[in-house]
């Protein structure tokens, strides 16, 4: 049997008689031949590899995210190389960098900032396919986000119609898109209640639980607390729940809390607290497919932006607020 008729099978090109193919695969298995992925990947010009960077994989919700992005691209015939950087712009850009020499066909990525003009930079001279998860910029690469101004505005809304009018909310850095959003929606729905607000007790820095932990133990020991906390970070509620504990405060006697993306911690205490809550495991199918068909040239040129809706689910954590004795 010619090699290059053999070559022609194991590379998956039409032009061999069906009855060759047979033959060839059969022979293959019999003699347990494994193909060279590396010489594969020289030939045909692509490493089926797709790079995965994410900022932190420990917390549970990336964590369903990165397993639907696996299945999907597993299924696809690709392999998912991941990177988790904490954050760290040197790590950032080395794994950029990695990405880029290793050849890998796509990259999906969610970083520390969006405004730093040097690693928006750094992303375009890849060459790669890119798509951006949970970041807006820049606006050149396909991108996916969750309705968080949407989600935002919901349970602002909850608690303004409960009687509440002193909400503080914690939420990360105005550089990051999920932040952005989630100050406008919690501006907005004292906008549309034509309420007035404090705008010191909106606060933006962090989405750490140690972040959520200092922030929510300031406003707590404020001669004027807030009545109600919305945690706006994914690993937040932790945090904030050690400043009220510490405090003393009750909830939602005392105070009501919500949380965001809902995870179990979030259902099971007692109370269980309210939260904001989209599927991570639909985020990372449809990131996952913007990137294999940006990879397979199907996808339109023009960059494509996806917004999932997200909820506010009420629960026991949310009350009305108390008199205070004058």
């Amino acid at each position: 049997m010619a090699v290059g008729t053999v070559s022609r099978v194991l590379g998956g090109y039409e032009n061999v008689a069906p009855g060759i193919r047979e033959k060839v695969r059969k022979t293959i298995e019999q003699v347990g031949f494994v193909p060279n992925a590396i010489a594969q990947s020289m030939r045909l010009g692509a490493t089926r590899t797709i790079g995965l960077i994410v900022y932190d994989i420990t917390v549970p919700a990336l964590a369903a995210f990165v397993k639907s992005v696996q299945r999907e691209c597993q299924d696809a015939g690709y392999v998912v190389l991941l990177a988790n950087t904490g954050g760290d712009r040197s790590v950032e850009f080395g794994m950029l960098k990695t990405f880029a020499q290793r050849q890998t066909d796509g990259l999906i990525v969610t970083f520390g900032s969006e405004g730093d003009p040097d690693l928006s930079a750094a992303l375009t001279e890849t060459g790669i396919p890119i798509v951006l998860f949970e970041r807006d910029t820049p606006a050149e690469f396909d991108r996916i986000l969750a309705d968080h101004e949407g989600g935002m505005y919901a349970a602002t809304r909850h608690l303004l119609d409960i009687g509440h009018r002193r909400i503080a909310l914690i939420t990360g850095s105005p550089q990051i898109a999920a932040a952005r959003s989630r100050l406008a929606g919690f501006r907005n729905a004292y906008s549309r209640a034509k309420l007035p607000f404090d705008e010191a007790i909106a606060l933006s820095g962090g989405f750490s639980a140690a972040y959520g932990y200092e922030q929510a133990k300031l406003l707590l020991r404020d001669p004027n607390p807030p009545s109600a906390i919305l945690a706006g970070g994914l690993s937040m509620l932790p945090g904030v729940l050690r400043a009220i504990d510490e405090r003393g405060v009750r909830v939602p006697e005392q105070l009501s809390l919500i949380g965001i993306a809902d995870a179990p911690l979030a259902e099971f205490l007692r109370p269980p607290i309210a939260a904001i809550r989209w599927d991570f495991v639909e985020l990372g199918r449809l990131a996952a497919q913007l990137l294999l068909t940006r990879i397979d040239g199907s996808a339109d040129a023009a960059a494509r932006r996806l917004v999932l809706p997200t909820e506010f689910i009420s629960r026991e954590s949310c009350a009305p607020p108390q008199r205070r004795a004058r």
